[in-house]
């Protein structure tokens, strides 16, 4: 089966559909992707084999190409996680009246003139409820109106060996003509839970403690003039309550390299981290004496490993000559592979998803 990944970033898609197709059998090759950030693609390369591959570049000088949607290999499943800023919490909620916003409609470009029997879309949790659900109203009528019949549901990180909460809306559509399915993040959390983990060349990992680095670089540390800033619980404009060292890591952001707070971003202590957990000082120190003690954020190896992706792919992609800053951009607007995995599982031995 041939697969095109659209807004490919690092290709979490991809990544998930080749340990996929090792443990299955069902082979789903990767015959053209679509990113327009140099250092996402830089990455990509890094770590992916593309020879022999169409590189798109950017979707929407593509579709209005004919000669490049022309030369374009068949294909049966069709992925992306289109950029989610406008309907996400976080941003402005502009949604279809922003650019960025109108690059459903060139996913819709890509089905209407190939129509793929199977589509697989990743975005944000408030997509179910931007603009009073009108928006994801227009996703499902679109599609619907191009011959699928189009399920879709919540799905959290966390649930599928990922210890960070992530709560990502999953987006399955499938050629009206081949039937109808059931589709629900429940059903996908059973079918994962009773998978045999022998067989699975997925990673996985039971807490924060299987991911953090004991020997970190001294960079990746707090300074002692910013600890008191990112540890108290807010100012004037912004109040809540700060807390470093979570078991299960908040959603990572594409803005992380930027130093927020405590309370929104994940920094874990030295203490905590060597005592394997069994030690977290903010339940027994003030802020002030956190703010004396060994802090550090994540590092792109760890972001990365947040999202499903293998502990060498920092590596490559630093090989590759990528900065940190561009490599936690690409792991906060990342797709969870264990996620895609859990959901790929699910429709291929529920024979939803067949060759």
């Amino acid at each position: 089966m041939n697969h095109v990944e659209l807004f490919a970033g690092i290709g979490g898609f991809r990544r998930a559909m080749d340990l996929i197709s090792q443990d299955l059998g069902l082979n789903i090759y990767t015959v053209a992707y679509s990113e327009i950030d140099r250092k996402a693609i830089d990455t990509y390369n890094a770590n992916f084999d593309t020879t022999g591959e169409l590189a798109m570049g950017d979707i929407v000088t593509f579709v209005n190409d004919k000669r490049a949607m022309r030369s374009l290999p068949r294909y049966q499943l069709l992925s992306g996680g289109f950029p989610c800023q406008t309907f996400s919490m976080m941003g402005k909620q502009e949604g279809f009246g922003e650019e960025r916003g109108q690059m459903f409609f060139r996913i819709m470009d890509m089905i209407n003139s190939r129509h793929p029997r199977y589509v697989l879309l990743e975005n944000v949790k408030n997509l179910m409820n931007h603009d009073g659900g009108n928006t994801i109203a227009v996703i499902r009528r679109e599609l619907e109106n191009a011959g699928y019949i189009v399920k879709m549901d919540v799905f959290n990180s966390n649930d599928y060996g990922l210890p960070q909460k992530r709560n990502r809306v999953i987006i399955f559509a499938r050629r009206h003509h081949l039937g109808n399915f059931e589709f629900s993040s429940e059903l996908v959390r059973q079918s994962f839970e009773e998978m045999d983990w022998n067989a699975s060349s997925l990673n996985s990992y039971d807490s924060i403690i299987d991911v953090l680095d004991k020997n970190a670089d001294a960079k990746y540390y707090l300074s002692e003039r910013i600890k008191p800033t990112l540890l108290s619980n807010g100012s004037a404009g912004f109040v809540s309550k700060s807390e470093i060292d979570q078991m299960v890591a908040r959603p990572l952001t594409a803005t992380m390299h930027k130093m927020h707070r405590a309370c929104q971003d994940n920094y874990y202590s030295d203490l905590f981290i060597r005592s394997n957990g069994a030690d977290r000082p903010s339940e027994r120190m003030t802020k002030d004496q956190l703010a004396r003690i060994p802090i550090r954020k994540l590092t792109p190896k760890e972001a990365f490993m947040l999202q499903g992706f293998p502990d060498d792919f920092a590596a490559k992609a630093t090989n590759a000559k990528v900065a940190d800053g561009a490599m936690y951009k690409q792991a906060g607007n990342a797709v969870s592979v264990n996620t895609i995995y859990a959901v790929l599982y699910y429709l291929i031995t529920n024979r939803i998803i067949r060759e």
